[in-house]
């Protein structure tokens, strides 16, 4: 099965690849020549010729991860919470 490759302007698919290869990372902590190696190292990443990178896409990127793991810890909270319940119902 062929594994699809991304680039610099696939956010989404950084973002996701990002949060499932370090989920014990928190994404505002890291500096931008950092994010940019870790998105390189991923799986499947391959710029395009000429494609540079710049801060707005760092930007977007680190972004994109902090929301991605936000969405993943609202997912689990749920999960364990029934959520609001008042003491006495309305009748």
């Amino acid at each position: 099965m062929p594994f699809n490759t991304f680039s610099w302007t696939d956010i989404e698919e950084i973002c996701i690849g990002l949060y499932e290869k370090y989920t014990d990372v928190d994404p505002l902590k890291v500096n931008f020549p950092e994010l940019r190696e870790m998105v390189e190292t991923l799986e499947g990443f391959k710029p395009e010729p000429g494609q540079s990178v710049n801060e707005q896409i760092l930007e977007a990127i680190q972004a994109g991860w902090y929301e991605e793991k936000m969405d993943a810890t609202d997912d689990k909270d749920d999960d364990d919470q029934q959520g609001y319940q008042p003491n006495t119902p309305y009748r």
